[in-house]
């Protein structure tokens, strides 16, 4: 955790060399972000037989919740609420790491058949599998103990007009095809969407926007893999 504090990203004046400093530095729900995020990352499998890119993954992950963020404080979100934000993005697309490791030759069907262009990932593996990494990912957050609003980002994030309007889910479904049209990282899903009315009404901005407004994402994502390098 202190080499992550410490990395360029934060980039703080002087370095700190306890928690409590980095308590001081950067506050109570940064740091427990960082701390959730830490152990995640470190959880969950990195290698599977269905030829499911984890690294291209996590890189797609993080950047999602680099924009989640970005878009939450736009939306006039308290930063310290923020930081949920950038969490649920990061953990969005566990369920697929998972059903990678678990089911790898299923999984890989499902993989190809979004490759050829046949059905989008979501659809490919609710027909191989019988359940989507959105579903995994809302078992996931509750047998972790996740927050409730962590647990929903994993749930709805393809489906943000599915439910009573979660702000945090709009941040994360916005976040997630702002990525996927930069080519910022790869998720096993080629496809894009724009943004549903009720998101860009919501969210004030359409994905054209967002691409203006989140322009230096790129820059931001490089600065962040200190995450992924831990």
């Amino acid at each position: 955790m202190l080499r992550l504090v410490n990395s360029a990203y934060f980039g703080l004046r002087n370095p700190v060399s306890s928690i409590h400093q980095a308590l001081v530095s950067l506050g109570v729900n940064t740091l427990k972000n960082i701390a959730l995020s830490l152990a995640m990352l470190g959880a969950l499998p990195r290698e599977n037989g269905a030829g499911f890119n984890s690294e291209e993954c996590w890189v797609h992950s993080l950047a999602v919740g680099l924009a989640a963020r970005r878009l939450g404080r736009l939306a006039g979100v308290d930063p310290a609420e923020a930081e949920e934000y950038f969490v649920a993005g990061l953990l969005h697309d566990v369920g697929k790491l998972v059903l990678a490791r678990q089911a790898p030759q299923e999984y890989r069907r499902a993989l190809e058949a979004a490759a050829a262009g046949e059905q989008d990932l979501l659809a490919a593996e609710a027909a191989v599998l019988g359940a989507t990494h959105a579903e995994v990912g809302a078992v996931l957050a509750t047998h972790w103990g996740l927050p409730e609003m962590l647990g929903l980002g994993l749930a709805r994030h393809h489906a943000p007009d599915a439910g009573e309007p979660s702000a945090l889910v709009d941040a994360v479904y916005a976040a997630d095809q702002l990525s996927k049209r930069l080519g910022l990282g790869f998720s096993g899903d080629p496809t894009w969407k724009p943004f549903p009315a009720g998101v860009a009404a919501r969210l004030g901005m359409d994905l054209d926007q967002a691409l203006v407004n989140l322009a230096d994402l790129p820059e931001e994502l490089e600065r962040a893999k200190a995450f992924l390098q831990l």
